[in-house]
């Protein structure tokens, strides 16, 4: 229990990737990828349970070994490329249900976002409480603000291509922009039951810093991943 809640860490993780094969278990840091979500949710200190949910024996031997649950496995439908991981989180809370196990809270943490930390977690379930959320979803700056791009005529030709007000302006005079990172979705579970979204009129932002922000999708995201897991401190 946290803040008298019941709270569960559900880190989804299929066998197959187009992008990156097999990049849930490759070894990232001296670890396989999805071992670094596990011991970060078991840092923060804030589960009743962590859930890794596969298709693929060879993550849940790996997660079983890092300390996380692996209660039932992902059935083949709810594996392929299409499926919204919402009906994964929902499958999950609700195959639990059905076990007599049920939860207040429900987290999702990406095994993609290695560089995501146990403070991280933390700091997004305290703004859930203090702002009695119904949904807390991270994010993190731009890299690039929307005012510097646009869509591009068959020509190429530029004309309009940034907005008049903006032509000539300094970048920090820029508006700030912020996008999703993937890297954790803390929401109420009847809040997901009765919407299926984490996207609600209280859902609030939980501000990343750019470079614990990476979501692992391809060879170049890993490698950069890498890069700057070993300049921060992140054990």
């Amino acid at each position: 229990m946290y803040k008298n809640k019941s709270i569960v860490g559900i880190i989804p993780a299929r066998g197959g990737s187009k992008g990156l094969p097999r990049k849930n278990v490759l070894l990232f840091s001296g670890k396989p990828l999805i071992a670094w979500s596990i011991e970060q949710a078991i840092l923060s200190g804030i589960f009743d349970s962590i859930i890794v949910n596969t298709d693929d024996e060879e993550i849940a031997t790996i997660a079983h070994e890092y300390g996380a649950e692996v209660p039932f496995m992902r059935p083949k439908e709810l594996a392929a490329d299409n499926v919204n991981v919402m009906y994964v989180i929902l499958f999950v809370l609700q195959k639990l249900a059905s076990e007599g196990v049920s939860f207040d809270v429900s987290v999702l943490l990406q095994p993609t976002s290695p560089l995501r930390t146990a403070d991280d977690i933390i700091k997004a379930l305290e703004i859930f409480f203090q702002k009695n959320a119904q949904a807390v979803v991270s994010v993190c700056e731009v890299e690039h603000s929307p005012f510097l791009m646009n869509m591009l005529p068959l020509d190429g030709c530029m004309n309009n291509f940034i907005r008049d007000e903006m032509i000539n302006k300094n970048r920090q005079d820029f508006p700030k922009y912020y996008r999703l990172n993937g890297s954790i979705y803390v929401a109420d579970v009847n809040f997901l039951y009765a919407e299926n979204t984490f996207f609600g009129k209280r859902t609030y932002a939980y501000v990343m810093p750019q470079e614990r922000s990476i979501d692992i999708d391809t060879q170049t995201d890993f490698q950069i991943a890498e890069f700057l897991h070993s300049k921060l401190s992140i054990a």
